[in-house]
């Protein structure tokens, strides 16, 4: 699969609209070279438009340099993100419906509109020859449910110029006549450009817009993840865990969701079956690269143990995106996310959240245990989970105790790291000498992280952070 940013703005023109002049304007020194196209274009969605309603359009093209099967999605700022694939057979290609299946769920991708387009398309370079942008001129019929619309409208895409540029190609051309676009694409105006799904009403209550912007994330990473993104993997993995913890920490709001828990666990398992052996191989081999040739079998046998892991967590976590159980969970999911009576005093809850990691660190910081130590992490992952729900109420003071809880996450996050990855080296290394010398380094970021600790922790129960839960 080709993935590729692209800005375009499009325009609409009456039919005996002419391009102006552009040669000597912005920087553009010559519109030489204009090829023409014939373009033929099928487009997919669902019966009810679920992906023009999200902002996605999916067709088949035949015609011009890039045919194929083509997946537009939302990019940054005004850009569009376009996932293009080879024009092999009539159906939509299974990476390209798994890329929306998020939005589209159990409903199938059928044609709904076929648009043919008479493209003249105008390289404008600069004096150096580089091409800036490309304006094409498009003659369209579309057609859709026997009906036939024809119009006419100019499309102008960035290729190597910047946003000015665009900014000074529309100032001509909305003198030369032209308006911007009525709707986003072709295949929209085909429909009446109907408007994008409308956004449900922001809750009021902390908890459930915390519970919606997890349902969101979890959600909108569901691309990224599917395409092997590492950073999606993440994120998609912490929605899910700020999910469940927020099911635990408030279930007198959610009654019916207990069960819930377990199938989002199912979820972020998956996800760390990939995400952890990732880190994991970038902290045991971070300076290897010049630690000495006795280093590069100890180097070789982890990077082969961890990514094969890698390789198997993705295998089951690709067939698990793909599955029945997982679009049920994200039912259940949006079921929550349109909640809209939750506890009256859920503040509470953080309350005692935090009293309870706090304790389980003084025991854990008394006795020295490792496991308990992690089970202080885990709680305290708990508790700021639960503390930035009321982040958007209570401003600053929120968002203080947040950044301390996560710099004592971090830490006790990392003196647990120190001991799986100890437990892998004992595990591979066998009675290897090297082994044991990365085992000893290991043990001693344990050491380290440990006598961290006590600042971290000090500085996480000030009176002045945590007086606003009170």
């Amino acid at each position: 699969m080709e993935i590729a940013s692209e800005t375009e703005r499009k325009y609409d023109v009456a039919a005996e609209f002419q391009l102006p002049d552009l040669a000597g304007r912005a920087g553009i020194s010559s519109t030489d070279g204009a090829q023409t196209h014939e373009l033929d274009a099928t487009y997919f969605d669902t019966d009810d438009l679920a992906l023009m309603k999200n902002r996605r359009t999916l067709r088949r093209r035949t015609g011009g340099e890039d045919a194929g099967w083509h997946l537009k999605t939302p990019g940054d700022g005004g850009s569009r993100t376009e996932h293009r694939m080879p024009l092999d057979g009539e159906l939509v290609p299974a990476q390209l419906t798994g890329l929306v299946r998020a939005i589209i769920r159990r409903e199938p991708l059928k044609p709904v509109a076929r648009l043919r387009t008479h493209r003249v398309e105008t390289p404008l370079r600069d004096a150096a020859g580089n091409t800036l942008a490309l304006i094409a001129q498009d003659q369209v019929i579309a057609e859709r449910d026997g009906r036939e619309q024809r119009w006419q409208e100019v499309e102008v895409e960035l290729v190597e110029g910047g946003p000015k540029l665009l900014a000074a190609i529309e100032k001509l051309l909305l003198k030369a006549g032209a308006t911007p676009a009525s709707g986003p694409s072709k295949v929209a105006r085909a429909f009446g450009n109907p408007p994008p799904a409308a956004p449900a009403p922001t809750p009021q209550n902390p908890v459930l817009r915390y519970v919606r912007d997890q349902r969101d994330a979890i959600t909108g990473f569901d691309p990224g993840v599917r395409q092997g993104d590492p950073e999606a993997v993440h994120k998609m993995r912490v929605g899910t865990r700020r999910l469940r913890s927020t099911l635990k920490t408030f279930k007198r709001s959610f009654p019916e969701a207990a069960d819930l828990n377990g199938e989002l666990k199912w979820l972020a398992d998956l996800l760390g079956q990939v995400r952890d052996g990732q880190v994991q191989e970038a902290k045991l081999l971070a300076g290897l690269d010049d630690a000495g040739p006795q280093f590069v079998p100890v180097a070789a046998r982890i990077r082969e143990h961890l990514d094969r892991q890698v390789a198997d967590g993705r295998a089951a976590l690709d067939d698990a995106l793909e599955s029945e159980r997982y679009l049920t969970l994200l039912d259940r999911i949006d079921q929550l996310a349109r909640q809209t009576t939750a506890e009256k005093d859920p503040i509470n809850r953080a309350r005692k959240s935090l009293a309870k990691a706090d304790g389980l660190l003084d025991e854990a910081l008394a006795h020295g245990e490792d496991h308990e130590l992690h089970d202080a992490r885990k709680a305290y992952k708990r508790a700021r989970y639960a503390v930035e729900v009321f982040e958007p109420q209570a401003g600053k003071p929120a968002k203080r105790l947040v950044k301390a809880l996560t710099t004592l996450q971090d830490g006790l996050g990392a003196h647990q790291d120190s001991v799986v990855a100890r437990e892998l080296l004992l595990e591979l290394g066998e009675d290897s000498f090297w082994f044991g010398v990365l085992w000893a380094r290991q043990e001693q970021v344990g050491r380290d992280t440990y006598a961290e600790l006590p600042p971290v922790v000090k500085k996480s129960r000030k009176t002045k952070l945590r007086r606003w839960l009170a």
